[in-house]
């Protein structure tokens, strides 16, 4: 843990030197040693950023010691810590195509003077955006709702803000940041292609602490401190665009919209005895949109809730247990009126989950984890286009555009289990089985997943894993836009979403602080879906009316040079990637890329400590233009006794056509002194530097004579100024 504040290290290397014994800590900061021989040993505990403890401990014959480490925090930019015989604990887990990314570099990637955690995934080889505006992720081919965002064991349905331009998740607020690619094992599921596991601070153990952030788009303020045997901690942001807007010369004709968010995080923990630990956790985010104008009035409300509590055990030296307990709920409403013509739509998402697991640490070369998991979803959907909002219940709703309320609930139970053998000092076998049962489709699916390492020199390992995934879940969405998310379960109508995991991937230390990883992947999803734009029967409240169900493969390379600490820190990345998308009812039945493909993905994060004060970073991506649908030709709509009409487009092939490269380059630089005796930084961010507009969207305008195309471009450059003050 760290000594000043007794937050707990999660990847911290204790190793018994003079051996090839070792482990690294867990989510929880616990490790387990097994077998060591009676003797005196001298023990090394290291972490990136913090100054490596060494302590020397007398071990006897079938007794067990605990320990707990504390070190020191050091400046993760100066001089560079030594790991000594990294290489010998990595073998109690593969890791395949996992990426972590130290809570350091994350705050220094800043967007509008914004340290986003998904922006920061975004300058990932591998992972893709639908535009610039947007933060969800899409993994290697995988769609943003086929990703598992999990927060203190709580799944996060919808990680982003309003408009997608940052994502609910506070960086001050979050301790830990694990993504994992693809190959994940068996513990988790119900996701098709990644998992993003973020863990919130416990808090100051020690002493009360504040920090306080003033920047362009909002202002944060997270406080921790001590509680009995424990701490809390939270954390609050919040935009002011009210206060901008009122400062402002109001057009009655073009209106500017009200908009706001928020979102907190709350933790408290605390210590009953040397065996048990109990954390409570919860996070809420909420995101309004209000415009009115020309006589239309739309209003829009997106939240999340969460809470969550986790109960840690330790029954002996070598068992630990750990039990999650908790709820998520997810809103997306929107009213709007028209010359007193009212329309609803309403929909959410709640989900109650319980999870126990235990891990085993059998042998110094057998690890063995096993648990289980339900999940309760209730699904409620409310549409209404009568025109009269007060219109609720089904017998007032006779418009085919009103269907019936929709209140469904699904029960959820998996079992897994997993195991990590060391078959010699060279082979490392990962294997595990998860088995899924779907109350409302009433099926049962088993996922077999193995992985394999080989480690070929010192400094270099092969990897592989194969594996199959399920999903029952499904998102009503629209890639550009990210209004009226949906979320629906998998029923009789439809078939369960699978896939199919293929990883290679090779991974070097060319030199001493650098970690240089190949991988090459192939992904093969069957029954994924695309929202039917051309639902005509609004009545039918089966998935199968909602949802296009088609099949999908995607394949590609990754190359991905990291840097983790020193005065020079950050990634150079480069994937190649291939999608090809195949629905019956789409394109003719022809296969086509998704709009999301982007083929070439080059992307650079550099960040360098100049001195104490100044430090300065950049990052850079270059990718092929997105893909869009074009046209062959026009043709007028009208009536008989109309001269004009409306101009149609006969579209092209399916995602046919690419728009032009994109590129961006983004700056920030921060200075940091003292304000009134406390720590104080300012930062400038410099959003787009040489000011490229990429293109959002084109489209085909018909209004006149003659067809022209028309692009809607995105942000320009925006430079922004922030402080932040710690007390």
């Amino acid at each position: 843990m760290d000594s000043q504040n007794e937050e707990t290290l999660v990847g911290a290397a204790v190793i018994v030197q003079g051996s090839k014994l070792g482990a690294f800590t867990n989510k929880q900061g616990y490790f387990s040693i097994t077998n060591i021989p009676p003797g005196e040993y001298t023990i090394s505990v290291s972490f990136i950023g913090y100054i490596k403890v060494i302590k020397k401990i007398k071990f006897k014959a079938n007794a067990s010691v605990r320990e707990t480490f504390k070190l020191n925090p050091s400046s993760v930019s100066t001089e560079e810590i030594e790991v000594e015989a990294n290489r010998e604990i990595e073998k109690r887990e593969i890791s395949i195509s996992k990426i972590d990314i130290p809570i350091q570099q994350i705050k220094k990637i800043r967007i509008g003077g914004e340290s986003d955690v998904f922006r920061s995934l975004q300058f990932l080889p591998g992972i893709l955006t639908s535009s610039q505006l947007s933060s969800g992720l899409y993994v290697r081919g995988g769609s943003p709702d086929q990703n598992l965002i999990l927060l203190d064991g709580s799944i996060v349905y919808n990680p982003t803000h309003l408009f997608g331009f940052i994502s609910t998740f506070n960086s001050d607020a979050i301790k830990d940041v694990e993504l994992i690619k693809g190959g994940f094992p068996a513990e988790y599921g119900g996701r098709l292609s990644a998992v993003l596991n973020i863990t919130q601070k416990d808090g100051n153990r020690n002493k009360i602490e504040g920090q306080a952030g003033l920047g362009v788009i909002s202002s944060k303020l997270s406080m921790q401190g001590p509680l009995f045997d424990g701490s809390w901690f939270i954390s609050g942001r919040r935009t002011y665009f009210e206060l901008i807007k009122a400062a402002i010369k109001v057009d009655p004709v073009n209106p500017i919209p009200d908009f706001n968010f928020y979102d907190v995080n709350i933790k408290v923990n605390q210590n009953f005895g040397a065996n048990d630990k109990v954390s409570i956790s919860s996070f809420l985010s909420n995101d309004l949109l209000k415009v009115s104008t020309f006589g239309i009035t739309l209003d829009l409300e997106v939240g999340n809730q969460t809470l969550a509590g986790k109960w840690t055990h330790i029954f002996s030296d070598n068992l630990f247990s750990i039990v999650n307990f908790s709820t998520s709920y997810y809103k997306n409403n929107f009213t709007g009126s028209q010359t007193n013509y009212g329309y609803i739509i309403n929909n959410s998402i709640r989900d109650y989950t319980a999870k126990a697991s235990l891990e085993w640490f059998v042998t110094k070369e057998l690890t063995t984890k096993i648990g289980w998991e339900t999940n309760r979803y209730n699904f409620k959907y409310y549409l209404n286009f009568t025109g009269n909002t007060d219109s609720t219940s089904q017998g007032d709703n006779t418009s085919p555009w009103a269907p019936p309320n929709i209140d469904t609930v699904d029960w959820n139970h998996a079992l897994f289990g997993q195991f990590d053998y060391n078959i010699t000092d060279l082979l490392l076998l990962q294997s595990g089985l998860r088995l899924n049962y779907w109350k409302l489709s009433d099926v049962f699916l088993l996922d077999p997943r193995i992985a394999l390492k080989y480690r070929l020199s010192v400094d270099m390992s092969i990897k592989a894993a194969w594996g199959i995934y399920s999903q029952n879940l499904r998102l009503a969405t629209q890639p550009d836009f990210s209004f009226f998310d949906t979320w629906l379960p998998t029923d009789k109508t439809v078939p369960e979403s699978r896939a199919q995991h293929y990883i290679i991937s090779l991974e070097t230390q060319p030199s001493e602080g650098y970690d240089l990883n190949f991988d090459i992947y192939y992904k093969k999803e069957s029954n994924i879906s695309e929202l039917n734009t051309n639902i005509i029967n609004y009545n039918n409240p089966k998935v199968s009316s909602v949802f296009l169900i088609g099949n999908a493969q995607s394949w590609g390379a990754e190359v991905f040079m990291q840097k983790k600490f020193g005065r020079l820190s950050g990634w150079i990345g480069y994937a190649l990637g291939y999608i090809e998308a195949k629905f019956p009812d789409l394109n003719n039945g022809a296969s086509f890329r998704p709009k999301y493909d982007r083929r070439h993905d080059f992307k650079s994060v550099l960040q360098y400590q100049i001195n104490d004060r100044w430090d300065i970073s950049s990052s850079f991506t270059l990718q092929s233009g997105q893909s869009y649908t074009g046209a062959t030709s026009r043709f007028l709509i009208r009536l008989d006794d109309q001269t004009t009409g409306r101009g149609v487009i006969v579209p092209s092939q399916r995602y046919g056509l690419r728009l032009p490269m994109s590129h961006q380059l983004n700056l920030s630089g921060s200075y940091s002194y003292k304000m009134f005796s406390l720590d104080s930084k300012v930062i400038l961010d410099i959003y787009n530097v040489y000011n490229h507009k990429d293109i959002w969207f084109r489209y085909y305008d018909t209004s006149g004579p003659i067809t022209t195309v028309k692009d809607v471009t995105l942000l320009p450059i925006i430079p922004t100024l922030s402080i932040e003050v710690k007390f």
